[in-house]
């Protein structure tokens, strides 16, 4: 019988869908805008682990497992949909919520499990087990009726073309942020790699509007966009600069003096936590192109790294769409 906490299995970035094997090789799989959590389900009572090992289980009290008749381990992405997408932000604010407050929020704003492993199934460890037999047998629990309500199958295929559709930018604004590809053969190794996962990507713009590192040959740039008020918000950090662009940019940037919308303000050194990031505010003039994925705070801030491709000669700051 598995106890927690147990690391989940681990997906490796790629930067694109490897190639079709043989038919039924491969599960291809969307990859969910949510909280990875391993859900433990005991004697018709919920246990919710973070990725982590934390216990989420007083957050997210609407998902307790009454009725359920069997007891099951699964790997899961825990959700929030509101108007119709994932919505992170609000999963985030109602994991921080216990008590009375998590109750409220229970019926405001409830959450969802999608289920895409299954690793126990009354007291039958299937860690061992391929993944097609896993996910058989997981599939059978939905179409039984064992479990449905709060509870979802993840969208799964064995085709590759269908796989690539999901990598749309409308698939990702309604909160699927790409794919994750699973050999179908493959047995689960808690805490380590075997599966991979590629974001959905697209291309977009920001000023350069403060920078890490020497001011001559920058580490990462920070990008802005103005809002509709005419405010200057931070909305990406790029991922460390090649040598040959760090020259390129740094030659190009002037120090900002004391009137800088970002002089003396403090920015996180990454989403989601408080480590401030010392950085040097630049005169907002050039335009970066940059390769992001699809994951945006409802601030319009990029949560991950962006990827510096050049910077735009043919357009000006005024040329960059503003904030809503």
């Amino acid at each position: 019988m598995l106890k927690p906490p147990i690391a989940p299995m681990r997906a490796e970035a790629r930067a694109s869908l490897p190639a079709a094997g043989t038919p039924a090789s491969l599960y291809w799989q969307q990859k969910l805008d949510g909280y990875r959590v391993i859900a433990y389900l005991r004697s018709g009572r919920l246990h919710l682990q973070s990725r982590t090992g934390a216990d989420l289980t007083a957050h997210f009290l609407e998902l307790q497992a009454a009725g359920i008749s069997m007891d099951l381990v699964l790997d899961c992405e825990l959700v929030v949909l509101r108007e119709g997408r994932l919505d992170f932000s609000a999963l985030q604010q109602r994991a921080r919520l216990a008590g009375y407050r998590a109750r409220t929020a229970s019926q405001s704003t409830p959450a969802h499990v999608v289920a895409f492993d299954l690793l126990e199934a009354d007291g039958e460890v299937l860690t061992g087990r391929p993944y097609r037999e896993r996910w058989a047998r997981l599939e059978a629990l939905f179409t039984g009726g064992v479990l449905g309500g709060r509870w979802a199958l993840v969208g799964s295929t064995t085709e590759r073309d269908r796989a690539l559709a999901w990598m749309d930018p409308d698939w990702a604004r309604a909160g699927v942020e790409g794919v994750v590809v699973k050999p179908a053969g493959g047995r689960y190794r808690a805490g380590k790699g075997g599966w991979w996962k590629v974001r959905s990507r697209e291309s977009t713009e920001g000023v350069v509007g403060a920078v890490t590192g020497p001011l001559s040959a920058p580490d990462t740039l920070l990008l802005g966009r103005w809002d509709a008020e005419a405010r200057f918000r931070m909305t990406a950090r790029t991922t460390p600069l090649p040598a040959t662009a760090r020259r390129e940019v740094g030659s190009r940037l002037t120090a900002a003096g004391d009137d800088h919308p970002w002089h003396g303000v403090t920015f996180s050194a990454g989403w989601g936590t408080r480590t401030p990031l010392p950085h040097v505010p630049v005169v907002p003039a050039l335009v970066a192109e940059v390769a992001a994925d699809t994951s945006v705070d409802d601030a319009g801030r990029y949560r991950h790294p962006v990827k510096f491709l050049w910077l735009r000669d043919d357009i000006g700051p005024d040329s960059v769409p503003s904030l809503p």
